[in-house]
């Protein structure tokens, strides 16, 4: 599970600023972004359990991520891993075409995909079948459906509103600081999820503290109107303690 804040056309220097945590069991084995050896045109991160991704970029500056939708239906432990739909992003606009998204949706246990597409970002929900264009502004995908509101969704878009309105030039130790609120909602605000009351509260903060599972890694991705891309990620141990800082710099 991860959460995504998107600001598309509104800051001067900066058309498209992407700040994004990921979620996931700590044990779960995982490398942190690197262009990868297999396909390096790729930069992301990797799930060494399923070779998939959650987040990454291309060589053209394209953008892809994904987000597990929870509490939608019980979950078909038969299903392709979805981190390989970033992957196929990446590679290729034939698997974000609409055909192919909806044919193959099913394979896949609900997702939602983020996506550039002639330049422009897009966003796909397995559960309605609906593909459309985020449109200029902010935007917070989280496990949900595009329209859901959840507290952790407000907060961020709020804060991220606030920090580009007042920052010439932008700031990326402040995105991160963005992402690593951990306070949790109150209880009259929580979501119904299916999940019970105690992981509803867990769940609730933009940064995600537990001793199995939680907020792995921020990335934070900021492309100049000169079409250049800065993707700065960092890792997170069990303890929520700050590792393996990186930074890179894609020409265009």
């Amino acid at each position: 599970m991860c959460i995504l804040f998107i600001a598309i056309n509104q800051h001067k220097d900066y058309p498209l600023v992407i700040a994004a945590n990921r979620d996931e069991f700590h044990p779960r084995p995982t490398k942190s972004a690197y262009f990868w050896n297999e396909q390096p045109s790729i930069l992301a991160g990797q799930d060494l359990q399923a070779n998939g991704t959650w987040l990454g970029l291309n060589q053209h500056g394209d953008f892809s991520a994904l987000t597990n939708i929870r509490g939608a239906k019980a979950l078909n432990p038969e299903a392709r891993s979805r981190g390989e739909l970033v992957k196929f992003a990446l590679q290729s606009s034939e698997y974000t075409n609409h055909d192919w998204l909806v044919a193959n949706a099913r394979h896949y246990n609900p997702f939602n995909l983020v996506f550039t597409e002639r330049g422009n970002l897009y966003y796909f929900n397995s559960e309605s079948l609906q593909r459309n264009e985020l449109s200029s502004g902010f935007h917070a995908i989280c496990n949900g459906a595009m329209d859901d509101v959840w507290p952790k969704m407000a907060k961020g878009e709020q804060v991220l509103e606030q920090l580009i309105s007042e920052q010439q030039p932008l700031n990326p130790e402040h995105l991160f600081a963005i992402m690593q609120d951990s306070t949790q909602a109150p209880d009259h605000l929580l979501p119904d999820t299916g999940v019970g009351l105690d992981w509803e509260r867990t769940l609730s903060s933009i940064f995600i503290k537990s001793s199995d599972y939680g907020t792995r890694s921020t990335s934070i991705i900021l492309k100049h109107v000169s079409g250049s891309v800065d993707f700065y990620e960092q890792s997170y141990t069990a303890q929520a303690e700050i590792f393996n800082k990186k930074q890179f710099a894609l020409a265009h």
